[in-house]
């Protein structure tokens, strides 16, 4: 059946999704048997249900709901492009696109899963396409991008119509050259990438360049050895 994602519907009507201007995640109130969150952002959650496995389901806050037109939008735009995931339908206040399983780069860092380069380049062709498609790929980060038999996959669009580089993809690959095959298949705590976070975003909010960051980096890492 073309909409059988619908099937969800009654399930995500018994869900509420509270959000703010704040830009902290968002809270969810409410359960539904066989509904499962996946995934937790400041603008939406994303729900997977076991009677149609094949979806996901992104549900937005009241206050971000506007957004999801223009997401929906982003989706039309990249069809047909394999590293994003593909779009089924929307309700009055969710997205259904298509259920993609696998870890995301930050469970790899954190459960020693090894992330092979050629990863790395399906996220740098996937964004290449993403210019050609007449859209901006911004905020791409370990959260947001997945493994899935070896290869990439980028989950969130939500930021493509928006200007600007954040840098935070390049940044990431210049890590994964300069760093990675130090800990590649090594499980690396949470309190750690924390801390690299915390330095990265010091530095970054600070315009220092990317062997300040290194020096830092290098510094945090070494509490690991």
């Amino acid at each position: 059946m073309a909409e059988d994602w619908k099937a969800a519907e009654a399930c995500i009507a018994r869900i509420k999704v509270i959000g703010d201007e704040s830009n902290r995640q968002v809270d969810v109130i409410g359960e539904a048997d066989g509904l499962n969150l996946i995934g937790i952002g400041t603008d939406a959650a994303v729900f997977h249900y076991e009677g149609t496995p094949r979806y996901a389901y992104k549900v937005y806050s009241d206050h971000a709901v506007y957004k999801k037109s223009i997401e929906r939008d982003v989706y039309e735009r990249l069809a047909g492009i394999p590293y994003f995931p593909s779009l089924h339908g929307e309700g009055d206040n969710y997205l259904v696109i298509s259920y993609e399983p696998g870890p995301t780069l930050q469970d790899c860092l954190t459960e020693g899963i090894p992330v092979p380069a050629q990863a790395i380049r399906d996220v740098e062709e996937a964004r290449r396409l993403v210019r050609e498609r007449g859209l901006n790929p911004r905020d791409i980060h370990l959260k947001n991008v997945i493994l899935q038999n070896g290869r990439g996959k980028v989950l969130d669009v939500s930021e493509y119509v928006e200007g600007g580089n954040d840098k935070r993809w390049e940044h990431l690959v210049w890590a994964y050259e300069k760093f990675y095959g130090a800990i590649e298949g090594r499980r690396i705590p949470e309190w750690l990438l924390e801390a690299v976070k915390k330095s990265y975003n010091k530095l970054d909010q600070s315009s220092l360049n990317l062997e300040d960051i290194a020096a830092r980096v290098n510094r945090v890492l070494a509490r690991f050895k």
